[in-house]
């Protein structure tokens, strides 16, 4: 039976980085909203000499969701699943980037919960900002109704964030959904180990990404304060998924890696820096 790797947000950056070294010995389902990308990733993956295929998928939509896990295990063994889907502060409101990036969290894992096998890996992909965010600023007492109840976790969410004013809401959201994506991943690795599936996340810093381009002013500004000062490459990201879900981290679970060339361990706070 073949090893599937299914990768949301494959369509580009560090989605399509990782596709290019998983589908040395994975078959490639990559996924996201907009298939014209889709269709260009595919393209350049099959030149590549790798078996791929698109599925259009909406993280945010449970029962496209659904429709994803059950293709990819029909298709064969889900040996991996990356969740690199997620939106910026730039790329929408506050209630979309939380359905987005917390509810698709949830969503994917519970989906694949139901078709993964013992040996197989999922990476749910954050963000350094729940780092920088301040914890303040966190409402992680309102995480737990995520597991019984993502819809009424979503109310509770969204009151939160609405109590800041609206020109920051959006970069508010950001921090607390990617925070959660880190607290989801890891109370989730007790229920996917009793499977022997493997459960972790990945909080990127600032890459060469898409993405980072739409952020790059503000990103730019930090790079002064990281250990290695430059932008991440794309390659470099993605072997650090490919790592994590091969069998040589067997061990490796219920854990946050932090990825961020040393800004978080510079201490720097987002609301002092200059």
């Amino acid at each position: 039976m073949r090893k599937i790797c299914v990768i949301t947000g494959g369509g580009s950056g560090m989605g399509l980085g990782t596709a290019k070294i998983m589908g040395k010995d994975h078959y490639i389902i990559i996924c996201g909203r907009t298939v014209k990308k889709l269709e260009s990733a595919v393209k350049e993956l099959k030149e590549e000499g790798i078996e791929v295929e698109a599925f259009p998928c909406d993280v945010s939509d449970h029962t496209s969701v659904e429709k994803l896990a059950f293709y990819a295990k029909a298709k064969g063994k889900v040996a991996a699943v990356i969740h690199a889907a997620g939106m910026s502060p730039h790329m929408g409101d506050p209630k979309t980037i939380v359905e987005v990036n917390a509810l698709g969290t949830i969503y994917v894992n519970n989906a694949f919960y139901k078709v993964m096998e013992e040996g197989s890996c999922i990476i749910d992909v954050s963000s350094m900002s729940a780092y920088l965010t301040p914890k303040i600023v966190m409402p992680v007492r309102k995480y737990k109704y995520s597991i019984k109840d993502p819809d009424y976790f979503m109310k509770k969410i969204m009151r939160s964030i609405n109590l800041y004013p609206k020109k920051i809401r959006a970069g508010v959201a950001y921090g607390i959904s990617k925070n959660f994506v880190i607290w989801f991943a890891k109370q989730d690795a007790a229920r996917f180990g009793e499977k022997g599936v493997r459960v972790l996340s990945v909080s990127p810093g600032n890459f060469e990404t898409p993405m980072g381009e739409l952020e790059k002013e503000e990103a730019d500004s930090y790079t002064k304060f990281c250990a290695i000062k430059r932008f991440g490459r794309v390659e470099e990201i993605a072997s650090l998924f490919a790592y994590c879900v091969s069998e040589s981290a067997g061990y490796l679970t219920g854990v946050d890696i932090l990825c961020d060339g040393g800004l978080v361990a510079s201490g720097v706070n987002p609301l002092m820096k200059k």
